[in-house]
């Protein structure tokens, strides 16, 4: 409990919504809507996509399948956003539930873009304080997703703060997902976005309803925090009230990868050109160990296992000046295998003790005549401290819009940003139609 009889549920609500919200937090928040809508967008144009949307035909004028569909495409594609000291995708998880309410509605734009700042906000401050082992085991965005998918429905929904508290609750109580399905390539992680997507949806609607849910889902002595925390930090969901939103904190990805491969593709992209690659003794990759526990993977046999890849990343990036969606297919895979046999990949300071801070990386390439050149990244592009522009996260936007083969863009590039500045949600769902 806190203050007596506050618990952190309660804590975070208010601490939400109290909190100041500027012209330039709208702005930026639907510049990360407008990521996740583009990636959702882009996700139907891949096979794991192409199921979920007949899965989902028939099905989608339910509100909470609808956010699961969505939630599951906008993480297919590994090019959506992640926060790095919870390690939460978090637009996967709030945009959809946003959009999945405001379907058929006429909505203000500002209800739209605050729903997803406090999303964002909520599942943020949880991810940060579950602690390091939890994501050993745990997919922070399974996980800890629903409170920020809960938030962001219970925003758009009106409820109040006992009623937003249940559903919190009761989404809280629906986490899970596991890293297991890393082992095979299974299509298992698109899940862990949609159900935490879904998961928030159903809680608020039920929490219109007067159904309850356990207001210290978080710090109970039978909570999430016990439950699959083995060294939590609770004080972390309420700490530094005053610091910027969270938002402003969350990297954009700008590799289809997995984000922990992008401090590696960063500094090989630094020193592609510059090396003559058939005369590579070795490269030494050092990151920190988080990366290592999940994309440590020296042969890849499908484009997926190359996404969660140190080693095909770095010998890819070097190779090809470029980290496109082909980076990761059979010819580029093939390609690469070679000097990919050659990277050694360790957890070293100072990226070990600044993760989760910072996600850095650097590479070493020793030649064969013993010369050994350097690259070095302590933050990665898209990062806060070397973020994209607002006209490259527009530029990535159209482009994941054309993969999916959406020529004209401009409708929902220029309707997501226009909520910013007094207009309504723009309609997605005709471009979610199985």
């Amino acid at each position: 409990m806190q203050n007596g009889s506050e618990t952190l549920t309660q804590g975070l609500i208010k601490l939400i919504r109290q909190k100041p919200v500027a012209a330039a937090d709208l702005e930026k928040t639907a510049l990360f809507t407008l990521d996740a809508i583009a990636n959702m967008i882009a996700g139907r144009n891949i096979e794991p996509g192409r199921k979920l949307l007949e899965w989902g035909r028939g099905r989608m004028a339910d509100a909470g399948r609808r956010a699961f569909v969505m939630g599951a495409l906008t993480h297919i594609l590994e090019v959506d956003d992640v926060h790095r000291a919870s390690v939460v995708h978090t637009g996967a998880v709030t945009v959809p539930a946003v959009f999945a309410l405001a379907a058929g509605r006429d909505v203000p734009g500002e209800t739209i873009l605050r729903a997803v700042l406090y999303g964002f906000e909520s599942t943020c401050r949880v991810g940060m304080a579950v602690g390091p082992a939890h994501y050993r085991v745990w997919h922070n965005t399974a996980t800890c997703g629903p409170y920020g998918s809960a938030m962001a429905a219970a925003t758009m929904l009106g409820l109040d703060d006992s009623q937003a508290m249940h559903a919190l609750g009761n989404a809280g109580t629906q986490s899970g997902g596991v890293w297991e399905f890393l082992k095979t390539g299974a299509m298992s992680k698109h899940l862990h976005a949609g159900r935490a997507a879904e998961a928030g949806v159903v809680a608020a609607e039920l929490a219109a309803l007067g159904f309850t849910g356990p207001p210290a889902i978080l710090e109970g002595p039978t909570g999430f925090f016990v439950a699959a925390c083995p060294d939590p930090d609770p004080g972390a969901v309420l700490r530094d009230p005053a610091a910027p939103w969270q938002v402003h904190l969350t990297s954009i990805k700008p590799w289809p990868s997995c984000r922990h491969t992008h401090p590696v593709i960063d500094a090989s992209l630094a020193l592609a050109g510059q090396i003559d690659l058939s005369a590579v003794a070795a490269i030494d990759v050092a990151t920190y160990a988080a990366a290592l526990d999940v994309c440590d993977r020296p042969v890849v046999n499908s484009d997926y296992e190359a996404k969660f890849s140190l080693q095909h990343c770095a010998a890819a990036a070097l190779q090809r000046g470029n980290m496109d969606f082909a980076a990761f297919g059979e010819e580029a895979r093939n390609q690469a295998a070679s000097l990919a046999a050659r990277v050694r990949v360790s957890a070293a300071d100072p990226y070990e003790t600044s993760y989760p801070v910072a996600w850095g990386a650097g590479i070493t390439v020793e030649m064969t005549d013993g010369t050994r050149i350097e690259s070095v990244k302590p933050q990665c592009k898209g990062d806060p401290e070397a973020a994209l522009s607002a006209d490259e996260m527009i530029a990535k936007a159209r482009d994941l819009m054309r993969y999916a083969g959406l020529n004209d863009s401009a409708r929902v590039i220029d309707g997501v940003l226009d909520m910013a500045n007094g207009g309504n949600a723009v309609d997605i769902n005709d471009l979610l139609v199985a």
